[in-house]
C-alpha cells in the first residue's frame, strides 16, 4: 500500500506562484498514474490535473490551464504540481491521489490512495 504526502501549501498574494510535491512511500508511483484534486470551503472536491503513469499525457481542469502543471519524478517518487498566476479562487486544500492498479489510463474514474491534503490560500 502507498501513503501519500503533500507539501508546499501556504498563503500567497494573487498572482503569485506555489509548487506542491505529493511524495509517496511504501511504493513506487512508476507505472501509475497520479491526480490532484482541491476542495474549496462549501465545495465539492473537483479535479485539478493528472499525469499518466507514462509521463507522455496530462490533463487539466479548464481553471488551471495554461497557469498549472503537473510533473513527475520517478526518481524521487514525487510528483509536482507548478502553480503559477494563483487567483483567490484556487483557494483550497489539494489533495494528490493515485490508484492500486498499473496503467490506468487518465481517462478512467477513480482513484484508490488519497493524501491529507495541503492547504493553500489566495489574498485578493
Amino acid at each position: 500500500q502507498v501513503q501519500l504526502v503533500e507539501s508546499g501549501g501556504g498563503l500567497v498574494q494573487a498572482g503569485g506562484s506555489l509548487r506542491l510535491s505529493c511524495q509517496a512511500s511504501g511504493r513506487t508511483l512508476n507505472n501509475y498514474r497520479v491526480g490532484w484534486f482541491r476542495r474549496a470551503p462549501g465545495k465539492e472536491r473537483e479535479f485539478v490535473a493528472a499525469i499518466s503513469w507514462h509521463n507522455w499525457s496530462t490533463r487539466y481542469a479548464d481553471s488551471v490551464k495554461g497557469r498549472f502543471a503537473i510533473s513527475r519524478d520517478n526518481a524521487k517518487n514525487t510528483v509536482y504540481l507548478q502553480m503559477n498566476t494563483l487567483k483567490p479562487e484556487d483557494t483550497a486544500v489539494y489533495y494528490c491521489a493515485t490508484d492500486s492498479q498499473v496503467y490506468r489510463d487518465l481517462t478512467v474514474p477513480g482513484y484508490d490512495y488519497w493524501g491529507q491534503g495541503t492547504q493553500v490560500t489566495v489574498s485578493s
